[in-house]
């Protein structure tokens, strides 16, 4: 692979989306929130079996990171990166999916091991995420030293890392993101779950000062407000200020904070068949807009298209030139 062919770099735990409709008993049988996105515990570790036993199963890859990057490289073909761990089972529909949207991927492989997995449970328009990390959470930072991905990481002029890694991965990210900051390139953090401002703070306070931009949506904005005991947390523009204020290692250039809410904007409630990777959509449009260097308002606009498309199929695909983002 030649590195200087990569613009956008993203680092991220892959996953399989085990994806299925109807899911109302599974919400109740394993107190489930309808729309909600969780670490599996104990008590949830029979419903990824269940699923394949009793219900219709639509697998799609996934992982937020991944999502974004397969996103944002329906411009140019071969122009963005997805990194993470993974194990080799059930890898070729994570490969699969990355080809046909012109994404290359270094994962690291860990043999041995299960390949992440994320049951999506669908009820109406809402969707219930639970996520068994696997392979994904023994990432080991030596990875990023490796010879097929120190040039990646050098040649690349944007860098996008999703929450859900810090849950186990925090030096590998700060060490993306300082690199990033020395270099002046824009580093980019999705908050990617409501859990990651309530029970990641300490990490999320380690690698905010080196966030050029961040993404979330109302539920993760309100949860940061609470995390962190804002007075309004429904003030949404006062939160995204709050948060753009935070200490910064770059002061010299302002962080951009990025606040979605909800699907009406961008289309009508009709028209929506799954808003799982909605946000990762966005997230993808967004990031193809920095790389083109395009303005904050046109990678917003183009964050909406890609959302808009991805609500209206099931889970977080692309189908191009459907949607002309830019």
């Amino acid at each position: 692979m030649a590195a200087q062919s990569y613009q956008l770099f993203c680092m991220g735990n892959p996953l399989l989306d085990m994806q299925v409709t109807n899911g109302e008993e599974l919400l109740k049988k394993y107190g489930l929130k309808s729309n909600d996105a969780i670490l599996a515990e104990e008590k949830h570790a029979p419903i990824y079996r269940e699923l394949v036993d009793n219900y219709k199963i639509t697998y799609v890859a996934g992982g937020a990171a991944q999502n974004a990057a397969r996103g944002a490289a329906v411009r140019p073909p071969n122009s963005d990166l997805a990194l993470s761990g993974r194990g080799t089972d059930r890898s070729d529909a994570l490969k699969e999916a990355n080809k046909r949207e012109g994404l290359d991927q270094v994962y690291l492989v860990k043999k041995g091991e299960k390949t992440g997995a994320c049951a999506v449970i669908i009820s109406g328009h809402d969707r219930s995420l639970v996520t068994t990390l696997a392979a994904a959470e023994k990432f080991e930072k030596e990875h990023l030293a490796s010879p097929e991905v120190a040039p990646l990481i050098d040649a690349a002029k944007v860098y996008y890392v999703e929450g859900y890694f810090l849950t186990h991965g925090v030096e590998s990210a700060l060490e993306i993101a300082k690199k990033a900051s020395e270099a002046g390139k824009i580093f980019v953090l999705n908050l990617s779950a409501p859990f990651i401002p309530q029970f990641f703070a300490v990490q999320l306070q380690q690698i905010l000062p080196y966030c050029d931009v961040v993404i979330g949506n109302e539920a993760e904005a309100e949860a940061w407000a609470s995390a962190t005991g804002l007075p309004d947390k429904e003030d949404l523009a006062a939160v995204a200020r709050a948060i753009a204020t935070q200490p910064k290692s770059n002061a010299s250039r302002p962080r951009t904070v990025v606040i979605t809410h909800g699907p009406k904007s961008t289309t009508v409630d009709e028209e929506i068949v799954d808003t799982n990777g909605a946000g990762d959509a966005f997230a993808g449009g967004f990031l193809g807009g920095l790389v083109l260097g395009k303005s904050i308002d046109e990678c917003v606009e183009a964050g909406h298209k890609l959302g808009a498309m991805c609500v209206q199929q099931v889970g977080p695909q692309y189908k191009w030139p459907k949607v002309q983002i830019f």
